[in-house]
């Protein structure tokens, strides 16, 4: 299979992707595009990140005396995703409370609590093994269980009393592995109410649902490039495309994104595919310029001076996507889309955006590039342009 046309400075077209790029080593995961992987993780950790303050708090009210301070941990705790996948048996958060340090888990369920219900928490989080013994020791660590469908509920639950009113079990949601397993029954002492929690899922929901919808994309680019994919997929037929206008090189990244394969010199096509950035750029073109560059930015390394050309770049196209927003919560950057349209464009290369400047401080140590502590916190008002999706979508 051949790309005819292609500019010869870019060399050969095609590359196994390095092994380095590999973000996930389950099977269950193997088949999805770097990019639906971390939209997957993401959902836990936007969950996580906009209960931190409000975890911070309670903490402090339960510890008055103390200096208490709450941070992320784990694999994730300062990247919702990393490219080569794994599990880390970190907790969730770690909470200083002066000279002690508290290990924190967090988990949620969809549902109120019912007293039938059976909550499962993974063994390998609650209890470690005896050396020499049969019996398991109760880990350190205090469980925080939150309730989507109550909001304003929650629990925090100790290892150590897990352990003591448990029944051990499997969890088939979770690749039948061994948990510890209380009732709703048994669980509903520990359950208090919160009357800022609400407030706090409702932004979630939000979060989550934006998250959907701008990932749809994907589905729709999908469907309009179908007639390629399947002559280079199903029928392995050739396909001439000549990636030297930009149009061209989308199609061209994004058949090679669900071939699982990247052109040679990447470098070269990173820096190609920034000239193509401009003033007079539209929502559209943005999000399939930056789905290019990411695509190919994880694949290559960087050296200091493509680093530093893509900071500027990527700071420009986020406040280009920034200055189309409107105060109704849509963004507008044409008459001749709709506003859902264009709306989806910007929430996409924000969502993607957002990851990048991660990436690049977690895997280059760019210190000049402002952190990101909440996901979507580039869209001006999350809620509102929810509010604007739900009722046009």
């Amino acid at each position: 299979m051949t790309f005819k046309g292609v500019s010869p400075d870019f060399g050969n077209f095609f590359m196994q992707k390095d092994s380095r790029t590999i973000y996930a080593q389950s099977s269950d995961i193997k088949s999805r595009t770097y990019l639906e992987y971390r939209k997957d993780m993401k959902k836990k950790a936007i969950v996580e990140l906009e209960i931190l303050p409000w975890l911070a708090r309670k903490l402090k009210e339960k510890y008055p005396q103390r200096d208490v301070r709450v941070a992320k941990a784990g694999g994730d705790k300062f990247l919702w995703f990393l490219r080569q996948g794994g599990i880390s048996r970190e907790p969730d958060f770690i909470a200083e409370l002066g000279s002690q340090n508290l290990a924190i888990e967090f988990q949620y369920g969809g549902e109120d609590i019912k007293p039938d219900y059976v909550f499962d928490f993974k063994t390998s989080k609650v209890a470690k093994k005896n050396k020499g013994g049969k019996k398991r020791i109760p880990k350190d660590v205090l469980f925080l269980y939150a309730f989507r469908g109550a909001p304003d509920k929650f629990a925090f639950i100790p290892a150590k009393w897990i352990l003591s009113n448990a029944t051990e079990g499997v969890a088939p949601a979770w690749g039948n592995r061994e948990v510890y397993k209380i009732t709703g029954r048994q669980m509903l002492p520990k359950v208090k109410r919160d009357s800022h929690l609400p407030e706090i899922w409702r932004l979630i929901e939000a979060k989550l649902g934006i998250l959907e919808f701008q990932h749809h994309l994907l589905d729709i680019n999908k469907d309009k490039f179908s007639y390629l994919l399947q002559a280079v997929i199903d029928q392995e037929k050739v396909v001439s495309i000549i990636p030297r206008d930009f149009s061209s090189f989308f199609k061209v990244c994004f058949i090679l994104d669900h071939m699982n394969k990247i052109p040679r010199n990447a470098n070269l096509w990173l820096i190609y595919l920034l000239t193509f950035i401009r003033e007079n750029m539209l929502l559209e073109e943005i999000s399939e310029i930056i789905y290019c560059i990411d695509f190919l930015y994880p694949k290559v390394e960087l050296k200091q001076n493509e680093l530093e050309l893509l900071k500027k770049q990527l700071g420009y196209l986020l406040a280009k996507i920034k200055s189309f927003y409107q105060k109704d919560g849509t963004y507008r950057s044409s008459l001749q889309s709709s506003a859902l349209e264009e709306t989806r464009w910007a929430l996409f290369s924000i969502n993607i955006l957002e990851d990048l400047i991660q990436d690049m401080i977690y895997y280059y140590s760019v210190t000049d590039i402002k952190p990101i502590r909440r996901i979507y916190e580039n869209v001006d008002d999350v809620e509102k342009t929810y509010k604007i999706i739900e009722s046009q979508h």
